[in-house]
């Protein structure tokens, strides 16, 4: 799953006119323990360009380390403390489904809209279907576009569903891609979106 993002998030940049990253500024809502925003740095991102935030400050600790000279606080989505326009690139992967308030999702999406530049564009990562874990809130393309209303949404159904991709992947690689290629077990959405404002 994790190669398969790294490609389609390229993919994404590319589309969205983001490429080459060098001097873009990128934020990752929900920045975890850093991996993703040393992807964007092994994509040609420069490390003080890069922000993240997570809740959880151990979590904060970790991705500092991981990538010294990154700004990386302890901040809470729904109030992101950075002027408007700051950003050429908003990430999120698996953040909006982890926030069970619809207000709260509301106010987040709200907040990536106000600190994107009006050419920037926000990369999403979530998934649609999830019916066994009852501490996340799945996401449809419709729930998406209510979040950003009048924003421009390209989402691409993807992803093996995890339990069939953990129980295939070992034994057949070409398998888990043929059957990813059918999007019937596919629980995932990748893509982009850009404000209606936005030139070219």
């Amino acid at each position: 799953m994790h190669h398969e993002h790294e490609r389609l998030l390229l993919n994404c940049l590319h589309r969205c006119s983001q490429v080459p990253l060098t001097a873009r500024r990128i934020l990752e809502v929900g920045c975890g323990e850093g991996t993703w925003l040393q992807v964007f740095e092994r994509l040609g991102a420069a490390r003080t360009n890069l922000a993240g935030i997570e809740l959880g400050p151990d979590r904060v600790e970790t991705a500092r380390n991981r990538v010294p000279g990154a700004e990386i606080l302890a901040a809470d989505a729904a109030v992101l403390p950075w002027p408007d326009q700051t950003f050429d690139v908003v990430f999120q992967r698996m953040m909006f489904t982890s926030i069970l308030d619809a207000e709260v999702r509301r106010k987040a999406a709200a907040e990536i809209m106000r600190v994107l530049k009006p050419d920037g564009a926000m990369i999403w990562v979530d998934f649609f279907v999830n019916p066994r874990n009852p501490h996340v809130r799945p996401l449809g393309r419709g729930d998406v576009r209510a979040l950003f209303p009048g924003w421009n949404a390209t989402l691409f159904r993807t992803t093996l569903a995890p339990p069939l991709a953990r129980r295939l992947a070992p034994f057949s690689w070409s398998a888990a891609r043929a059957l990813e290629s059918l999007k019937v077990f596919n629980t995932f959405f990748f893509g982009y979106l850009t404000s209606p404002g936005r030139h070219g």
